[in-house]
């Protein structure tokens, strides 16, 4: 059985016995089943899935496997998940830089290099730890013990404004203004190279890159993804544009794989701009300046 190609691998599954059943797809042929879980399960950590394979909680065709072991194309994959560890994320006393707040939602401005919610291997230093201290209980609990009131997320790297709902009707109300595009997002970058238009729209779709499944990719068989810019200021002597960005849809690394696709990579982006970092700057350039919801 093989996946169809419009289907993200590894959403075909079946559970039986607490174990999760997967068939590998063509495009997989040849790549470590590490590797490969490791982009079917985004939200676990490349070390947490090797774990889980030297325990021989994975199995291809009946079989324990290596984690180095090469996939081909049909396999049936079981993987067995490792018995959930009592989980409790601690509160840390960790400076917000709170922009708004009220007995339903806070609005926080987070900084460059923050994640935003604890994952396997990482669960300290998070903007959720920081907000467990300083809300108490007060915070939303429809994401689980590891997202509390998170309604929606950015980047490690981009720096901005997050709604955080701070209970369950105030998480469900923003989910559904996010799902349907009302609420307006507004960003800036830093862009390398001198953007000749003023301002102008793209539109292309987006989906997981065929060459790179860990990263997002202009691609026919993605979803629409509309970003429109606009042009700040330039700066011909250092070779770069600051843009004012809003964007329609919200798909993964939107902004970041646009400007990329267009010849203007957002400067400090390691993923999207092959490397090239002439200031060595660490993470992009890109920051969420202002939301626009109805409370």
């Amino acid at each position: 059985m093989i996946l169809p190609k419009n289907q993200k691998p590894g959403l075909q599954k079946e559970k039986k016995m607490n174990s999760i059943s997967i068939f590998a797809d063509s495009e997989f042929d040849g790549v470590r089943i590490d590797k490969y879980l490791s982009v079917v399960f985004p939200d676990l950590s490349r070390s947490f899935i090797q774990k889980a394979i030297d325990c021989g909680n994975v199995s291809v065709n009946g079989k324990t496997v290596a984690k180095n072991y090469k996939l081909k194309t049909d396999e049936r994959i079981e993987y067995i998940p490792l018995e959930p560890v009592k989980l409790e994320v601690k509160a840390q006393n960790i400076p917000l830089d709170i922009v708004y707040e009220d007995d339903d939602l806070l609005v926080v401005n987070k900084p460059k290099g923050m994640v935003v919610h604890p994952a396997p291997g990482n669960y300290e230093n998070t903007l959720v730890n920081a907000l467990l201290f300083h809300c108490k209980d007060s915070l939303s609990g429809i994401n689980g013990v590891l997202r509390p009131g998170i309604v929606h997320r950015i980047d490690k790297d981009t720096s901005g404004l997050l709604i955080v709902a701070k209970n369950d009707i105030a998480h469900v109300k923003m989910s559904e203004q996010i799902k349907k595009h009302e609420v307006e997002k507004t960003y800036i970058a830093l862009v390398k190279g001198i953007v000749k238009e003023n301002q102008a729209t793209i539109n292309m779709p987006i989906g997981r890159s065929t060459k790179d499944r860990k990263k997002m990719a202009v691609n026919k068989k993605g979803k629409e993804a509309i970003t429109h810019f606009k042009v700040i200021e330039r700066f011909p002597k250092y070779n770069c544009t600051l843009l004012e960005i809003k964007i329609e849809t919200g798909r993964t690394h939107q902004i970041r794989v646009h400007l990329s696709e267009i010849g203007y990579p957002v400067i400090g982006d390691e993923v999207y701009s092959n490397g090239k970092n002439q200031w060595n700057i660490k993470g992009q350039c890109l920051h969420a300046k202002s939301l626009k919801f109805k409370h």
